[in-house]
């Protein structure tokens, strides 16, 4: 469920592995063109996908006996996409969430968002590392976690996933992997921010460990274990994300530093998804209400959304460090 760069990518990877994939693009006319060109010319270019791909713009036809269905839309998409997918669910579906933010106002996580959505009847799982989609794409070695509080599927994910160049590793910390998958973000835009400013390497690991930190006392406050926030869909997705100018959250926390507003900033990634943006503001939000310290995302939050000044920002927050 859905065409951005990961969607397509997680289609390819299961196709090379004998799948039969039913890939949903929400726009007809350029379901239309992946279909005619057999390239995601605008998300993932120079990936040709295999024939078992099977591109439509018609929910029932992407989902109707469907043993599994990947979730990989915009975090803020979740709910309406599978309040539309929902009634077309098999009976015995597992649903798989890839997307790493936390929904408006109700601040749930994506493993619950779909939960409220397809029913109890229906085992929910999310899947988080450090994955870039065109490295996955072209047979980089790359690894990462699916969590699940159902055993069965996550053998079934896990071995679905798992290729020669890609290994997925099952885990039970629904919340750990989800809650590192969404910080990761603010982290890094706070990073691209010290690059962007002009500071050296020095205080870009300074702000990641101020983050790293960050992110196991808020994951830790809502269920999480800590030792989670070591591993591949904590620290593993942090380093990547955080220190790539390839990362979108990164790239806009640069361009940030070098003085362009949140929005010019944005408008420079062709329309694709910047989740930390809106992560800084949930989280924010969800930390004041509930009196948890995270004095890095309390800084990118009043760059982001209050017009605080860059270069003060970044100096309250290395006073802090």
């Amino acid at each position: 469920m859905g065409a951005g760069g990961f969607g397509t990518c997680l289609g390819f990877l299961l196709a090379r592995n004998g799948v039969e994939v039913r890939q949903w693009c929400r726009d007809p006319g350029y379901a239309q063109s992946i279909a005619n060109s057999r390239e995601n010319t605008k998300y993932l270019p120079g990936v040709k996908i295999p024939l078992n791909v099977w591109i439509t713009s018609s929910l029932q036809d992407a989902v109707e006996g469907a043993e599994v269905v990947v979730a990989a839309v915009p975090s803020q998409a979740m709910r309406e996409t599978a309040k539309a997918f929902a009634p077309f669910l098999d009976r015995d579906a597992k649903v798989l969430n890839v997307a790493k933010g936390i929904e408006h106002d109700t601040y749930l996580r994506m493993s619950q968002v779909l939960g409220e959505e397809v029913g109890p009847g229906h085992p929910v799982a999310s899947m988080s590392g450090p994955n870039f989609a065109e490295e996955i794409a072209r047979g980089t070695p790359s690894a990462t976690v699916i969590a699940s509080k159902s055993a069965p599927a996550l053998n079934l994910l896990c071995g679905l996933f798992t290729t020669d160049w890609f290994k997925a590793y099952p885990r039970r910390d629904v919340v750990g992997v989800e809650l590192g998958g969404v910080m990761k973000n603010i982290v890094a835009i706070a990073a691209g921010l010290t690059q962007g400013i002009g500071f050296g390497q020095n205080a870009q690991a300074a702000v990641i460990t101020l983050g790293l930190d960050e992110m196991v006392r808020f994951g830790v406050a809502h269920g999480a274990k800590k030792e989670t926030f070591t591993g591949l869909s904590g620290l593993g997705d942090l380093i990547l994300t955080a220190t790539s100018s390839r990362s979108r959250n990164h790239r806009v926390g640069e361009l940030l530093g070098k003085g362009l507003k949140k929005e010019q900033a944005i408008a420079t990634l062709g329309g694709q998804v910047v989740e930390g943006v809106m992560a800084t503001k949930f989280v924010h939000e969800l930390a004041a209400k509930e009196k948890i310290p995270l004095p890095l995302t309390s800084e990118i939050y009043r760059i982001l959304y209050e017009g605080k000044e860059v270069k003060k920002a970044v100096k309250d927050l290395m006073d802090l460090l």
